[in-house]
């Protein structure tokens, strides 16, 4: 009888292990100097400016050097599949030059298109839980604040390269 109390102990004591670790996964990931970024392989840690990371349904993150990825690949439908989030870094709380964590939800964020701070590909969104601290950004380095719902494609355009030159 002993033997199954502890078996029954164990196999309870497994279960809530590992839901404990479901929840943990949900949860955007710090990047460590090895992260390359999803879209072009980049490393991360390399780079000034806010990062974004998508956490898919099926458990596998896309990280993102710059806003500008994030934002077109959230932005386009036709890239569109389940997750559980997607997270980009409040400049209020992380460095510029080395971010770290400060991870907030991209869907609630602030972003401030048009400033005069570069990201890992050149002019960015910034991005910021408060206002206040956007609006400060501003005041510093210009720049307009939009909620996630204004965006545009466009304001995250990737493609062309400098002066969005597309021809060859």
């Amino acid at each position: 009888m002993k033997t199954h109390l502890r078996i029954l102990t164990l196999g309870v004591l497994l279960a809530l292990a590992a839901c404990g670790k479901a929840t943990v996964d949900d949860k955007p990931a710090s990047i460590t100097r090895s992260d390359t970024c999803s879209l072009d392989g980049m490393t991360l840690a390399d780079f000034p400016g806010p990062k974004g990371q998508i956490l898919w349904a099926d458990g596998k993150h896309d990280l993102f050097c710059d806003t500008r990825e994030i934002v077109a690949t959230l932005l386009k439908p036709e890239q569109q599949r389940a997750m559980k989030g997607a997270f980009v870094q409040d400049m209020g709380k992380a460095d510029w030059d080395k971010p770290q964590d400060a991870w907030i939800d991209a869907k609630t964020a602030l972003y401030v298109q048009g400033a005069k701070r570069n990201g890992s590909m050149g002019p960015t969104l910034a991005t910021f839980a408060e206002r206040a601290a956007a609006e400060a950004f501003v005041k510093q380095y210009g720049g307009k604040v939009f909620a996630f719902a204004e965006l545009k494609p466009d304001m995250a355009s990737m493609d062309g390269g400098m002066d969005h030159d597309q021809k060859m």
